[in-house]
């Protein structure tokens, strides 16, 4: 189902809060995110090794949940990949339909139109974030699952639980120590401290959710390492960018020999996890 529009899809599936589509309406621009400031441009980068390094050869289907504005789309269409995106937000489709010529569709992770064993890849790189009941997550990882040709992946991103602590103390933008407290506790994020809503998970919580919800062989991999917040806190505080710097390169260095260490995954800013369908499964 192509082209659905939000009327009709109000009538199927879960709404996503209004607040959520407010911001990536009219409040920011989801399209220049990944490819202006350091920190953006590397988990841009990291983001597309580690799914080159996991998706299955092209001209394998990918199904790209939350898509945005073709951020990861562009480059995997023109690595040879069959991609079909989603996302709730029409600003996003128009802007992915003008940069993209992979197929796009309104509509929530939580409910997708696909039919059972549809794709040999799908991607959650965003939705997570904005779910922040267990419970839709779960059905929003089922059904990136369902929809799972048998041997199939899910690339699912998530925000990292201490990425806002890093990012308000690198940006002098550290506030109230009663509300950050809340939010490493809990993992709810306040709104009132920027962004909009959304749920920061840990690394133990992403492999609970992921394990629930059927996959195997789930790995997790830290997406910017741990020096992220030092490019951040230095451009902010200079106003250079550092996209070619030493510095940068030092980083992106950085967070692939540490990708993997469970002392360190939880200092970049996006964890990523990788799981599969198993081959012998029939649903």
């Amino acid at each position: 189902m192509i082209g659905l529009s939000c009327d009709d899809l109000a009538m199927e599936a879960p709404r996503v809060k209004k607040e959520i589509i407010e911001f990536y309406t009219s409040r920011y621009d989801e399209d220049a995110r990944l490819s202006s400031a350091a920190s953006g441009v590397l988990e841009f980068a990291r983001t597309q090794e580690l799914l080159r390094r996991h998706l299955p050869d092209a001209p394998a289907s990918v199904l790209d949940i939350g898509g945005g504005p073709a951020t990861h789309a562009r480059w995997l269409m023109a690595d040879g990949y069959s991609v079909h995106l989603i996302d709730p937000v029409e600003r996003h489709l128009q802007q992915a339909r003008s940069r993209c010529s992979c197929t796009t569709e309104v509509g929530d992770a939580r409910m997708l139109t696909a039919s059972d064993q549809t794709y040999d890849a799908t991607l959650l790189l965003g939705p997570l974030y904005h779910l922040p009941d267990r419970t839709d997550r779960l059905q929003a990882l089922h059904e990136a699952r369902r929809v799972l040709r048998a041997g199939g992946l899910t690339a699912a991103a998530v925000i990292s639980r201490h990425s806002a602590l890093l990012d308000l103390a690198a940006t002098n933008r550290l506030g109230s120590d009663a509300a950050m407290q809340a939010i490493l506790e809990s993992g709810h994020h306040d709104p009132a401290l920027g962004f909009t809503t959304a749920y920061f998970h840990t690394a133990g919580e992403l492999i609970s959710e992921m394990t629930e919800a059927g996959f195997a062989n789930v790995r997790l991999y830290g997406i910017e390492g741990p020096l992220w917040p030092v490019l951040k806190g230095i451009e902010t505080h200079t106003g250079d960018s550092l996209t070619d710097s030493p510095l940068f390169s030092s980083a992106s260095t950085a967070a692939r020999l540490t990708e993997t260490d469970p002392a360190i995954i939880a200092a970049s800013a996006h964890i990523l996890a990788i799981g599969y369908r198993g081959p012998s499964e029939h649903r």
